[in-house]
């Protein structure tokens, strides 16, 4: 990329990369990557001489963005989009890109251990992880985990390629890296650590020995939009900056990062670039992925299921809105601990980002993998709730959206692209039950997702089988939420009065009826 081209408003590295060196190695060089963890690095290097590089690495998939990045030198641009103004950064700070099917894997385990590495980051979605999402625990008998454990030397996935390089930093006497997810799980930390010890454990216990003694794996809680790159988009990106570049991303202009201050062989100064460092990242998870990502994933399969392309043409729509609303401030707020944090301004301020109309966020996109995001996005809620006797009328409609969507067809019975891990085993129990109640119970025999408390419980299923009901006689556009849809009481403080007892199977059937 020729950064003489750009347009004068753009930020360019003023400072030397040859004197970058690559002390981080990151898995999964997608969108969110490139918009968010770079960025900081790039502000970093920029603002206050920081040294810290990246190598970038995609495992499985994403060989053309490798390439492009590539062929422009490592660099790309970020483009932050509002609805009246736009600012595009060329971040400079990737020293080197490889694939794996590319490559090859011995290049990539020479990235890996080097002696400066300290952090291997990684986001590689929830399904990467290969684990079970109802408990967090690494699923032995996934496709990937079986082949890497049969053949440990040449893994496939990014559990295996990781414990294969500690591995060999052991034995060559290298110390040992820090792991350090950015994905949304809650805990994400203690997931990391759950797969690569069972992994390491079922491989060789001393070497699973030596990684709980030596690695960490700090949590972390990211925040920006950052919707999936289109030829749209990358249009224009051009048309901004007066450059192609194909490997260019647009994201909003909000972005927050809350990291655990827990690594073994240093970090670079996240909090000058305007990170929190904090002890305790999960009351921040939760809070987010609740709040943000839960009314995200309620928005996308009733949006889509009723047409809404973006997340931003459902803000055009005021029950939509208030739906969202309620859902953040009555039933998730409830569950949070966040001592000092005003979650009715928060919640509005989340509603302000979606309305972004510069940002085209699927509604599809959102979508994907709901069997790994339902259970820290809505069902954790639910179980909540189910302790405390409380409403969760939203999060009900919610799941019962997710198993509409999951069902194939949308309102206009037009065929859905279902994207899952688990697509398989959900389009056979679509297809052996019949449409109504018995499709919410065969969906709910996903232990996988729902575990086997939920599905035991009376009210859970009650409450999910009537919100189904209801989407099926009165389709997925809310107007009819009105008719139970209660605002919450606020404190004066920003805190929420105990949220409203009622029976929500009495609360759907009259809207059914």
């Amino acid at each position: 990329m020729d950064t003489k081209l750009l347009s004068a408003n753009a930020i360019v590295p003023q400072y030397n990369r040859n004197t970058l060196i690559p002390r981080m190695v990151h898995l999964g060089f997608g969108a969110f990557h490139r918009a968010h963890q770079a960025v900081y690095a790039d502000i970093l290097a920029q603002e206050h001489g920081s040294d810290w590089g990246y190598c970038e690495i995609n495992l499985i998939g994403g060989e053309q963005q490798i390439a492009d990045l590539k062929q422009q030198d490592n660099l790309y641009s970020v483009a932050e989009m509002s609805a009246d103004a736009w600012q595009c950064r060329v971040v400079g700070v990737v020293k080197q890109a490889l694939h794996a099917q590319v490559d090859g894997l011995d290049e990539i385990f020479r990235a890996l251990t080097r002696p400066e590495v300290a952090i291997v980051s990684i986001t590689i979605t929830e399904k990467g992880y290969c684990h079970s999402p109802a408990t967090g625990q690494l699923q032995l008998e996934h496709p990937l985990i079986i082949q890497d454990l049969a053949d440990p030397l040449r893994p496939q996935s990014a559990v295996g390629v990781i414990v294969a390089a500690l591995a060999k930093r052991r034995t060559a006497g290298l110390p040992a890296f820090s792991v350090m997810s950015c994905d949304n799980m809650p805990e994400n930390g203690h997931v990391t650590r759950n797969v690569i010890t069972a992994y390491a454990k079922a491989l060789d216990p001393q070497l699973a020995a030596w990684i709980e003694s030596q690695v960490t794996f700090p949590s972390t809680m990211v925040d920006r939009i950052v919707p999936a790159v289109t030829p749209g988009t990358l249009a224009q990106i051009a048309q901004q900056t007066g450059v192609q570049d194909s490997a260019a991303v647009a994201c909003e202009p909000f972005r927050q990062w809350v990291i655990e201050d827990n690594f073994v062989a240093g970090r670079p100064a996240w909090e000058k670039a305007g990170a929190e460092l904090v002890s305790d990242v999960l009351p921040f998870e939760e809070m987010k992925l609740r709040m943000l990502n839960g009314s995200h994933s309620f928005l996308a399969y009733l949006g889509y299921l009723a047409g809404y392309q973006h997340i931003s043409d459902c803000m055009q729509d005021e029950h939509y809105v208030n739906a969202a609303r309620h859902l953040m401030l009555a039933e998730q707020a409830p569950t949070l601990n966040t001592p000092g944090t005003n979650l009715e301004k928060y919640a509005d301020s989340l509603l302000e980002r979606y309305r972004n109309t510069a940002l085209k966020h699927r509604t599809w996109q959102i979508a994907m993998d709901g069997t790994q995001k339902l259970p820290q996005r809505m069902l954790d809620s639910v179980r909540w709730h189910l302790a405390h006797s409380s409403d969760f009328a939203c999060l009900a409609l919610g799941i019962a959206g997710w198993m509409r969507y999951v069902g194939g067809k949308d309102e206009q019975r037009q065929p859905i692209d279902i994207s899952d891990p688990l697509r398989e085993e959900i389009a056979q129990r679509v297809a052996n039950s019949a449409e109504g109640e018995p499709r919410v119970l065969a969906l709910l025999q996903m232990t996988s997702v729902f575990g086997r408390d939920l599905p035991d419980n009376p009210r859970f299923v009650n409450a999910v089988t009537s919100a189904y009901l209801a989407l099926l006689a009165r389709g997925p556009k809310p107007r009819w939420l009105a008719c139970w849809l209660v605002e919450p009481a606020f404190s004066g403080c920003g805190g929420l009065d105990q949220p409203m007892r009622v029976d929500l199977s009495a609360r759907f059937q009259r809207i059914i009826c």
